[in-house]
């Protein structure tokens, strides 16, 4: 059996050579590009990668539109900060040179991030949606970000054995980005809840303990803490940006300022 790639990118012309090239063993490889304006696309090209461009009205999406555009009968999903491993191309071979018992895989992910593997902090092992599926099995949920999935076959979901590696983060700069992108697309998941800059630090600060404390993110140093620090600002900016929506705050306004005119002189001399 034949598997296509889809790599959804926008902007990555710094990392999607990488991830091309890991997955240069399938059949196919399509990259979702939204228009991205640094090159990303011609260094997809040149590599082999069938660029289709697809703007973007989410991420889910975006992701029914990538596989859409898949010709084959079995599609491997990655994301740009995402690489394939030796371990999870030979254990997706073996599969397809059989018969897969289920029509959908979890594919566990290794995180590396401030120059080392994590270990907790909800990062190992973490999944996302079914990365691997036979076409027709799902289909993602049409969410800003975030986006569920819903599976269209009777076979339970399955799971690989070994991971690929994440690396979602290559410095501080892209943190503070993503927390912000993230942020905006999570308020519009608000919409239509009332909210205050009460719940965004309630919210917040439980999603900093979350990833703290019960998920042993202090066993990770000071990676452990910027990880869950970035999740307290990803929450609280994701709420705060649905309270500012909902208040609609109006900007002062101001008159055009002009020259004040000249005192008069007093004509009565007397």
């Amino acid at each position: 059996m034949k598997v296509s790639v889809y790599i959804i990118a926008y902007n990555s012309a710094d990392r999607i050579a990488d991830t091309v090239n890991s997955v240069s063993w399938a059949d196919e490889i399509i990259v979702a590009d939204s228009h991205s304006t640094d090159g990303t696309d011609r260094i997809a090209q040149e590599l082999g990668a069938k660029v289709v461009q697809i703007p973007f009205q989410g991420f889910g999406h975006l992701r029914n539109q990538a596989v859409e555009a898949c010709r084959h009968e079995w599609i491997f999903s990655l994301d740009t900060d995402e690489l394939c491993t030796p371990e999870v191309r030979d254990e997706i071979l073996d599969l397809m040179a059989g018969t897969p018992a289920h029509d959908a895989y979890l594919v566990p992910r290794r995180n590396y991030f401030m120059g080392r593997w994590i270990k907790h902090s909800g990062w190992y092992p973490n999944f996302r949606q079914p990365q691997l599926f036979r076409k027709g099995a799902m289909r993602y949920m049409e969410l800003p970000v975030h986006e569920g999935y819903e599976l269209l076959t009777e076979k339970p979901v399955g799971r690989l054995r070994h991971a690929i590696w994440q690396i979602p983060f290559r410095n501080f700069e892209e943190v503070v980005k993503k927390a912000n992108r993230y942020s905006t697309l999570g308020a519009q998941k608000l919409n239509g809840k009332r909210v205050s800059m009460g719940a965004a630090l309630w919210h917040a600060s439980w999603s900093f303990l979350k990833h703290y404390i019960a998920k042993r993110g202090f066993l990770d140093g000071w990676p452990g803490f910027v990880i869950a620090f970035g999740n307290f600002e990803g929450t609280f900016y994701r709420y705060a940006k649905r309270f500012e929506q909902q208040e609609q705050w109006a900007i002062p306004m101001q008159p055009p300022l002009r020259r004040p005119d000249p005192p008069r002189q007093n004509e009565n001399r007397g």
